[in-house]
């Protein structure tokens, strides 16, 4: 587990400090962790899942698999996500607009009436 600390502390490009930092735990923990005096608790843990959520918790964990839950391909991609144009979106017949106003912040008002 030591070694892929490390793995993830130069992936990111970090130092020790910057690293505690980011994952919010004390550059004192980092210190000892890196030197194997201490092991990784695990709050340390969840909180490097906070802060490095693409991390694979299974290669973290058993040293199997990828470094990262996501491949590069697939991030640079981004979600596929649907969206809804204009004509697509439902709208309610059931309720007739009777009026729109709008409020401006210095007091004022506009008042539309739709056209029937």
């Amino acid at each position: 587990m030591l070694d892929r600390i490390k793995n993830i502390i130069s992936y990111y490009d970090e130092t020790a400090s910057s690293f505690a930092d980011k994952i919010g735990v004390p550059r004192s923990s980092i210190s000892h962790i890196l030197t194997g005096r201490n092991k990784p608790s695990l709050d340390f843990i969840l909180k490097l899942f906070e802060a490095f959520p693409d991390i694979n918790l299974h290669w973290f964990l058993y040293g199997k698999g990828t470094m990262h839950t996501i491949s590069n391909k697939e991030k640079e991609q981004g979600p596929n996500k649907e969206i809804k144009t204009k004509n697509e979106i439902n709208i309610r017949n059931s309720v007739a607009v009777k009026n729109i106003v709008i409020f401006y912040e210095d007091g004022t008002f506009e008042s539309y009436l739709p056209k029937i």
